[in-house]
């Protein structure tokens, strides 16, 4: 059995880390390289940075903070927002990252998984999913529950996010990372409907985020929502708990973590 996973999640706008609520009312949580060595030390199992205002522009900030981070950091950490070409990947995975995560150019050209796969191998490539309950029964959509959204959930897609996240496994994505935009900052719980529709509908690992709040919230995501991993930002942030707490709770409930700080 792969052991469960926590990831820190670092949302990056300019060189300093953010945290909002629902994807909005963003406050300053600090610098992430800072905080990166932080976690590290901590005992999370990986890292997620996500530059939430990505443009071609501001793009060396970002490579600037990746290649600072490699240096001091030892686990492994995703980088995502605005990539939509391979040469971005490229230079991402160059700087130091392990993997890279991938949204709304995916949704646009969904080959561009499959490109992405096949030039790098699907353990580098994660599918962002940023998907929102449908409150509108007469929906076209699938399945009739969620939609996926994009452009930091601002953009409707028109796309079931059960069908997307299927598809996108089958293009090449090796891991799925699913944020429910309803819970996003709330901290009232993971989506846990939301989550293991998605976990249940494909075979490669579903990262949750969006809405931990405490520590049963982090045991039901990973057990009920049968997550692989669960993404925290404010609780982590605005230390409110850390790391070791939560692993070691997660020991203690029967689940197989890695806990070297246990």
């Amino acid at each position: 059995m792969l052991a469960k996973r926590i990831i820190p999640c670092l949302d990056v706008t300019e060189g300093r880390v953010v945290k909002g609520t629902k994807f909005l009312n963003l406050k300053d949580a600090g610098d992430p390289v800072e905080l990166a060595e932080f976690y590290s030390k901590e005992g999370a199992d990986e890292l997620v940075f996500l530059d939430i205002t990505a443009s071609h522009e501001k793009r060396y900030i970002m490579i600037d903070v990746v290649m600072k981070t490699a240096d001091r950091i030892n686990i492994p950490f995703t980088v995502g927002g605005g990539i939509n070409d391979i040469e971005t990947i490229r230079e991402i995975l160059k700087a130091g990252a392990d993997k890279v995560s991938i949204n709304t150019a995916a949704i646009k050209r969904p080959e561009f998984i499959r490109e992405a796969a096949e030039k790098f191998g699907s353990q580098c490539i994660v599918v962002a999913i940023d998907a929102k309950k449908i409150k509108n029964q007469k929906s076209k959509i699938k399945n009739n529950e969620w939609e996926v959204y994009t452009h930091g959930g601002r953009n409707k897609t028109g796309l079931d996010a059960i069908e997307w996240a299927k598809k996108a496994e089958k293009l090449g994505a090796g891991e799925i990372l699913l944020t429910s935009m309803d819970r996003d900052g709330t901290q009232i719980g993971y989506d846990l409907e939301l989550t293991s529709a998605i976990a249940k509908a494909v075979n490669i690992p579903v990262i949750a985020s969006g809405g931990a709040g405490k520590l049963e919230h982090i045991y039901e995501a990973l057990t009920r929502g049968h997550a692989q991993a669960a993404l925290l930002a404010s609780l982590l942030h605005f230390k409110q708990m850390t790391v070791k707490q939560i692993k070691t709770d997660l020991v203690n409930k029967g689940v197989v973590i890695r806990c070297d700080v246990c």
